[in-house]
């Protein structure tokens, strides 16, 4: 009975640490493949939108974004 529930914890955490290391690696291949937005990229968004992008909009818009993100 003991064997089962040390091979049953043993399973648990063998699974962890296997899904930690797969959510790892699909996440550095999602960013790397979608970079973050920086502030070129917003740049060009609203140059595609018609707005003339200022420096201080620019600048408003990527703290709004960072905390949205809670960062």
């Amino acid at each position: 009975m003991i064997w089962h529930i040390l091979g049953y914890t043993a399973a648990v955490l063998a699974g962890l640490a296997i899904g930690f290391f797969i959510a790892r690696a699909t996440m550095k291949n999602y960013l790397k493949k979608n970079p973050p937005i920086n502030e070129q990229m917003l740049r060009v968004m609203m140059m595609q939108m018609g707005q003339k992008p200022s420096q201080k909009k620019i600048n408003q818009m990527m703290q709004a974004m960072q905390r949205q993100q809670g960062k």
